[in-house]
Protein backbone atom coordinates (compact mmCIF):
# COMPACT_ATOMS: atom_id res chain seq x y z
CA UNK A 1 0.00 0.00 0.00
CA UNK A 2 1.34 3.32 -0.64
CA UNK A 3 1.83 5.94 2.10
CA UNK A 4 1.93 8.98 0.35
CA UNK A 5 3.60 11.21 -1.51
CA UNK A 6 7.42 11.52 -0.83
CA UNK A 7 8.09 13.87 2.22
CA UNK A 8 4.90 13.35 3.72
CA UNK A 9 6.31 13.31 7.69
CA UNK A 10 3.97 13.02 10.85
CA UNK A 11 4.24 14.53 13.95
CA UNK A 12 3.69 12.33 16.81
CA UNK A 13 1.04 11.35 17.57
CA UNK A 14 2.01 10.89 21.25
CA UNK A 15 0.44 13.11 23.63
CA UNK A 16 0.54 13.89 27.57
CA UNK A 17 -2.18 12.51 29.79
CA UNK A 18 -2.82 15.40 31.60
CA UNK A 19 -5.99 17.89 31.59
CA UNK A 20 -4.18 20.81 29.80
CA UNK A 21 -3.68 18.22 26.87
CA UNK A 22 -6.82 17.86 25.97
CA UNK A 23 -8.42 22.08 26.64
CA UNK A 24 -7.90 23.13 22.65
CA UNK A 25 -8.35 21.90 19.73
CA UNK A 26 -5.51 20.26 17.89
CA UNK A 27 -4.94 18.61 14.68
CA UNK A 28 -2.39 16.58 13.45
CA UNK A 29 -0.84 13.11 11.42
CA UNK A 30 -1.21 10.03 12.95
CA UNK A 31 0.47 7.05 11.76
CA UNK A 32 -1.55 3.95 11.08
CA UNK A 33 0.13 0.24 11.85
CA UNK A 34 1.07 0.19 7.99
CA UNK A 35 2.51 3.56 8.13
CA UNK A 36 0.13 6.15 6.39
CA UNK A 37 -0.15 9.43 7.36
CA UNK A 38 -3.89 10.22 8.60
CA UNK A 39 -5.17 13.73 9.03
CA UNK A 40 -7.02 14.17 12.26
CA UNK A 41 -8.64 16.56 14.05
CA UNK A 42 -9.32 16.74 18.16
CA UNK A 43 -12.27 19.01 19.35
CA UNK A 44 -12.68 19.11 23.37
CA UNK A 45 -16.21 19.94 22.90
CA UNK A 46 -18.65 21.93 24.69
CA UNK A 47 -16.72 21.34 27.94
CA UNK A 48 -14.21 23.94 26.69
CA UNK A 49 -16.83 26.65 24.89
CA UNK A 50 -19.51 25.82 28.15
CA UNK A 51 -22.13 26.02 25.40
CA UNK A 52 -23.80 22.32 25.87
CA UNK A 53 -27.25 22.83 25.89
CA UNK A 54 -27.41 25.70 23.78
CA UNK A 55 -25.05 25.45 20.57
CA UNK A 56 -22.69 23.34 19.20
CA UNK A 57 -18.68 23.92 19.07
CA UNK A 58 -19.22 25.07 15.71
CA UNK A 59 -21.55 27.75 17.15
CA UNK A 60 -24.68 26.47 15.73
CA UNK A 61 -27.61 25.97 17.92
CA UNK A 62 -29.31 23.35 18.08
CA UNK A 63 -32.72 22.62 17.12
CA UNK A 64 -33.45 18.83 19.81
CA UNK A 65 -33.63 20.16 22.82
CA UNK A 66 -30.92 18.41 24.30
CA UNK A 67 -30.33 19.90 27.95
CA UNK A 68 -27.57 19.07 29.25
CA UNK A 69 -28.22 16.18 31.12
CA UNK A 70 -24.73 14.82 31.40
CA UNK A 71 -22.66 15.81 33.78
CA UNK A 72 -19.90 17.87 32.66
CA UNK A 73 -17.54 14.96 33.97
CA UNK A 74 -19.21 12.49 32.17
CA UNK A 75 -18.62 14.82 28.69
CA UNK A 76 -14.90 15.45 29.21
CA UNK A 77 -14.42 11.23 29.86
CA UNK A 78 -15.96 10.65 26.78
CA UNK A 79 -14.43 10.67 23.08
CA UNK A 80 -16.97 10.18 19.69
CA UNK A 81 -14.29 9.68 17.06
CA UNK A 82 -16.06 9.89 13.57
CA UNK A 83 -15.30 7.89 10.67
CA UNK A 84 -17.11 9.86 7.08
CA UNK A 85 -18.28 8.00 4.12
CA UNK A 86 -16.29 7.56 0.99
CA UNK A 87 -14.93 10.60 -0.88
CA UNK A 88 -15.71 12.59 2.34
CA UNK A 89 -12.54 14.38 4.65
CA UNK A 90 -12.83 15.79 7.85
CA UNK A 91 -12.77 19.49 6.12
CA UNK A 92 -16.36 18.54 3.99
CA UNK A 93 -18.97 20.57 5.65
CA UNK A 94 -21.35 17.34 6.35
CA UNK A 95 -18.68 16.31 8.16
CA UNK A 96 -17.85 19.45 10.16
CA UNK A 97 -21.52 19.63 10.93
CA UNK A 98 -21.83 15.76 12.26
CA UNK A 99 -18.48 16.71 14.36
CA UNK A 100 -20.64 20.15 15.59
CA UNK A 101 -23.62 18.55 16.42
CA UNK A 102 -21.75 15.31 18.55
CA UNK A 103 -19.45 17.87 20.06
CA UNK A 104 -22.43 18.39 22.73
CA UNK A 105 -21.95 15.08 23.91
CA UNK A 106 -18.12 15.00 24.42
CA UNK A 107 -15.28 15.40 22.74
CA UNK A 108 -14.64 14.60 18.75
CA UNK A 109 -12.29 13.81 16.72
CA UNK A 110 -12.29 13.63 13.31
CA UNK A 111 -9.73 12.37 10.58
CA UNK A 112 -9.41 11.51 6.98
CA UNK A 113 -9.47 8.06 6.13
CA UNK A 114 -6.42 7.06 3.28
CA UNK A 115 -6.53 8.49 -0.13
CA UNK A 116 -8.93 11.42 0.93
CA UNK A 117 -8.23 15.31 1.57
CA UNK A 118 -4.60 15.58 3.19
CA UNK A 119 -4.60 12.09 4.33
CA UNK A 120 -1.71 9.99 2.67
CA UNK A 121 -1.91 6.52 0.77
CA UNK A 122 -4.83 5.66 -1.08
CA UNK A 123 -8.31 4.38 -0.50
CA UNK A 124 -8.60 0.78 -0.45
CA UNK A 125 -12.61 1.48 0.19
CA UNK A 126 -13.34 -0.66 3.74
CA UNK A 127 -10.44 -2.48 3.81
CA UNK A 128 -6.90 -0.90 5.40
CA UNK A 129 -9.49 1.81 6.73
CA UNK A 130 -9.89 -0.18 10.05
CA UNK A 131 -6.44 0.81 10.44
CA UNK A 132 -7.05 4.91 9.85
CA UNK A 133 -9.74 4.10 12.46
CA UNK A 134 -7.84 2.17 15.13
CA UNK A 135 -5.24 5.08 15.03
CA UNK A 136 -7.82 7.79 15.70
CA UNK A 137 -9.49 5.80 18.59
CA UNK A 138 -5.44 4.93 19.84
CA UNK A 139 -5.02 9.03 19.91
CA UNK A 140 -7.90 9.60 21.55
CA UNK A 141 -7.38 7.14 24.49
CA UNK A 142 -3.70 8.71 24.27
CA UNK A 143 -5.04 12.08 25.34
CA UNK A 144 -6.79 10.20 28.25
CA UNK A 145 -10.16 9.65 27.37
CA UNK A 146 -11.53 6.47 29.27
CA UNK A 147 -14.64 6.12 27.28
CA UNK A 148 -14.55 6.19 23.37
CA UNK A 149 -17.13 5.91 20.84
CA UNK A 150 -16.99 5.29 16.81
CA UNK A 151 -19.72 6.44 14.98
CA UNK A 152 -19.68 5.76 10.99
CA UNK A 153 -20.97 6.67 8.17
CA UNK A 154 -21.90 4.38 4.69
CA UNK A 155 -18.02 3.15 3.97
CA UNK A 156 -17.08 4.47 7.49
CA UNK A 157 -20.12 2.44 8.71
CA UNK A 158 -18.49 -0.39 7.62
CA UNK A 159 -15.33 -0.19 8.69
CA UNK A 160 -16.79 0.80 12.11
CA UNK A 161 -18.37 -2.27 12.45
CA UNK A 162 -15.13 -4.19 11.07
CA UNK A 163 -12.89 -2.17 13.86
CA UNK A 164 -15.38 -3.19 16.80
CA UNK A 165 -15.19 -6.94 15.79
CA UNK A 166 -11.83 -6.96 15.95
CA UNK A 167 -9.93 -4.17 17.61
CA UNK A 168 -6.12 -3.75 18.39
CA UNK A 169 -4.58 -4.03 21.13
CA UNK A 170 -5.07 -0.29 22.76
CA UNK A 171 -7.62 0.69 20.53
CA UNK A 172 -10.97 -0.67 21.62
CA UNK A 173 -14.19 1.25 21.34
CA UNK A 174 -16.75 1.61 24.06
CA UNK A 175 -20.00 2.02 22.05
CA UNK A 176 -20.44 1.65 18.09
CA UNK A 177 -23.01 3.50 15.43
CA UNK A 178 -23.42 2.21 12.28
CA UNK A 179 -25.34 4.99 9.89
CA UNK A 180 -26.25 4.01 6.54
CA UNK A 181 -23.50 0.86 6.34
CA UNK A 182 -23.94 -1.89 3.71
CA UNK A 183 -23.90 -5.40 4.95
CA UNK A 184 -22.03 -6.96 2.41
CA UNK A 185 -19.60 -6.73 -0.29
CA UNK A 186 -19.51 -6.09 -4.19
CA UNK A 187 -23.33 -5.05 -3.60
CA UNK A 188 -24.89 -3.52 -7.64
CA UNK A 189 -28.26 -3.64 -6.94
CA UNK A 190 -28.67 0.02 -6.97
CA UNK A 191 -28.06 3.00 -9.86
CA UNK A 192 -25.40 4.84 -6.92
CA UNK A 193 -23.73 2.06 -6.08
CA UNK A 194 -23.16 0.85 -9.93
CA UNK A 195 -21.65 4.37 -10.50
CA UNK A 196 -19.36 3.45 -7.51
CA UNK A 197 -18.15 0.87 -8.43
CA UNK A 198 -17.51 1.80 -11.96
CA UNK A 199 -15.41 4.56 -9.92
CA UNK A 200 -13.34 2.26 -8.00
CA UNK A 201 -12.49 -0.62 -10.99
CA UNK A 202 -12.01 1.61 -13.97
CA UNK A 203 -8.93 3.58 -14.35
CA UNK A 204 -11.00 6.91 -16.00
CA UNK A 205 -13.29 6.58 -12.88
CA UNK A 206 -10.71 6.49 -10.75
CA UNK A 207 -9.07 9.27 -12.26
CA UNK A 208 -11.99 11.62 -12.23
CA UNK A 209 -12.40 10.42 -8.41
CA UNK A 210 -8.73 11.86 -8.32
CA UNK A 211 -9.09 15.23 -9.39
CA UNK A 212 -12.90 15.72 -9.67
CA UNK A 213 -13.63 14.28 -6.02
CA UNK A 214 -10.03 15.04 -4.21
CA UNK A 215 -10.12 11.12 -3.66
CA UNK A 216 -7.45 8.77 -4.75
CA UNK A 217 -8.35 5.07 -4.89
CA UNK A 218 -5.73 2.03 -5.50
CA UNK A 219 -5.46 -0.04 -8.33
CA UNK A 220 -5.47 -3.42 -6.89
CA UNK A 221 -8.29 -5.80 -5.64
CA UNK A 222 -8.50 -6.83 -2.42
CA UNK A 223 -6.43 -9.83 -1.79
CA UNK A 224 -7.42 -11.14 0.27
CA UNK A 225 -10.93 -10.27 0.61
CA UNK A 226 -12.00 -8.33 4.02
CA UNK A 227 -14.43 -10.37 6.47
CA UNK A 228 -18.03 -8.72 5.54
CA UNK A 229 -19.56 -6.02 7.60
CA UNK A 230 -22.31 -8.70 8.43
CA UNK A 231 -19.86 -11.54 9.18
CA UNK A 232 -17.87 -9.00 11.52
CA UNK A 233 -21.11 -7.88 13.64
CA UNK A 234 -21.64 -11.18 15.79
CA UNK A 235 -18.06 -10.48 17.08
CA UNK A 236 -18.98 -7.09 18.21
CA UNK A 237 -21.07 -8.35 21.71
CA UNK A 238 -20.96 -6.99 23.97
CA UNK A 239 -19.49 -4.05 23.24
CA UNK A 240 -23.07 -1.96 22.43
CA UNK A 241 -23.96 -1.66 19.17
CA UNK A 242 -26.55 1.04 17.12
CA UNK A 243 -27.61 0.64 13.60
CA UNK A 244 -29.01 3.44 11.85
CA UNK A 245 -30.20 3.43 8.18
CA UNK A 246 -32.96 5.75 6.81
CA UNK A 247 -35.99 3.94 3.89
CA UNK A 248 -35.39 6.22 1.06
CA UNK A 249 -31.19 5.23 1.11
CA UNK A 250 -30.72 5.18 -2.62
CA UNK A 251 -27.38 3.13 -2.26
CA UNK A 252 -28.17 0.52 0.51
CA UNK A 253 -31.80 -0.85 0.49
CA UNK A 254 -33.67 -2.15 3.90
CA UNK A 255 -32.44 -5.42 4.11
CA UNK A 256 -29.05 -4.41 4.31
CA UNK A 257 -29.64 -2.78 8.00
CA UNK A 258 -31.82 -5.57 8.62
CA UNK A 259 -29.27 -8.21 7.64
CA UNK A 260 -27.37 -6.54 10.52
CA UNK A 261 -29.74 -6.51 13.03
CA UNK A 262 -30.53 -10.18 12.54
CA UNK A 263 -26.67 -11.28 12.52
CA UNK A 264 -26.74 -10.04 16.30
CA UNK A 265 -29.88 -10.98 17.77
CA UNK A 266 -30.88 -9.11 21.19
CA UNK A 267 -27.75 -6.78 20.73
CA UNK A 268 -28.14 -4.81 18.34
CA UNK A 269 -30.46 -1.69 18.37
CA UNK A 270 -31.64 -1.15 15.06
CA UNK A 271 -33.09 2.39 13.89
CA UNK A 272 -34.85 2.45 10.45
CA UNK A 273 -35.59 6.71 10.53
CA UNK A 274 -38.74 7.33 7.77
CA UNK A 275 -37.60 9.56 4.96
CA UNK A 276 -34.00 9.62 5.61
CA UNK A 277 -31.56 9.21 2.52
CA UNK A 278 -28.07 8.38 3.05
CA UNK A 279 -25.17 9.15 5.38
CA UNK A 280 -23.97 12.64 6.74
CA UNK A 281 -25.94 14.65 4.54
CA UNK A 282 -29.21 12.94 5.20
CA UNK A 283 -28.48 12.73 9.21
CA UNK A 284 -30.07 16.13 10.65
CA UNK A 285 -29.66 17.49 13.83
CA UNK A 286 -32.21 16.16 15.44
CA UNK A 287 -31.13 12.41 14.63
CA UNK A 288 -27.45 13.09 15.40
CA UNK A 289 -28.82 14.39 18.98
CA UNK A 290 -29.98 11.40 19.30
CA UNK A 291 -27.04 9.43 18.24
CA UNK A 292 -25.03 11.48 20.79
CA UNK A 293 -27.55 10.31 23.56
CA UNK A 294 -27.24 7.00 22.91
CA UNK A 295 -23.60 7.28 22.86
CA UNK A 296 -23.14 9.05 26.05
CA UNK A 297 -25.49 6.32 27.73
CA UNK A 298 -23.98 3.34 26.40
CA UNK A 299 -20.42 3.70 26.00
CA UNK A 300 -18.30 2.62 29.02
Amino acid sequence: MSTGPAGHTAPSMNRPHTETARRGPSRTFLRTADDVAIDASYDPGCLVYDVCGSTGSNGSHGSNGFNGSHGSADREDLAIVIAHGFTGDLDKPQVRRVAGDLARFGAVITFSFRGHGASGGRSTVGDREVYDLAAAVRWARELGHRRVATVGFSMGGSVVLRHAARPPRGAHTDAAVAVSAPARWYYRGTAPMRRLHWLVTRPEGRLLSRYGLRTRIHHRDWDPVPASPVESVPLIAPTPLLIVHGDQDAYFPLDHPRMLADAAPGHAELWLEPGMGHAENASDDELLARIGEWVAARAG
